[in-house]
């Protein structure tokens, strides 16, 4: 059986005061927001360990699973860091003056930019996805591998049905 948690405090005392309401939605996302909470607390460390902001390793993440030569387009890195172009312009040029990327030439387009990974940028990304998976399994350690799997299948689906109410 599962442990009681402060959400399920909370939602007793909301049943009591509003019996007519169905509370089981913010059992879900109650619970989503505190995680995210402590979630994003171990990111941040694991990622400071590293020498990284998140961003930044957002950026190098892309960069990082495109394989080698660790080069995409601005277009990509907007993409699937949900980003405005200006924003990306902006921590492109950060990220440059730190030695984590520079600029290309795309050889198929003259007009075009690449952004590619720096061995400085490698270095710094593999050791924070390196603290970020450690911390990360440190907060699912008192889950069995079958209990993550089956929440991450749950996860997986709630994401879709979610996305499409967007």
């Amino acid at each position: 059986m599962t442990k009681a948690d402060e959400v399920t405090r909370i939602l007793q005392e909301w049943s009591q005061s509003r019996p007519d309401l169905d509370f089981s939605p913010l059992a879900v996302f109650s619970r989503l927001h505190r995680v995210a909470k402590q979630l994003n607390r171990a990111r941040g460390a694991a990622f400071e360990d590293a020498g990284l902001e998140l961003w930044e390793f957002d950026v190098l993440a892309v960069l990082r699973r495109a394989g080698a030569p660790h080069r995409v387009s601005t277009k990509v890195l907007v993409s699937e860091t949900m980003v405005t172009s200006g924003t990306m312009t902006n921590r492109i040029d950060r990220m440059v003056r730190r030695g984590l990327v520079v600029r290309t030439q795309n050889p198929d387009d003259g007009r075009g930019v690449l952004v590619e990974m720096t061995a400085t940028g490698r270095d710094l990304v593999d050791r924070a996805v390196e603290n970020l998976t450690a911390a990360e399994a440190a907060l699912l350690s008192g889950m069995t591998r079958a209990e993550r799997d089956r929440l991450a299948s749950l996860l997986t689906k709630l994401s879709v049905v979610v996305s499409a109410n967007e």
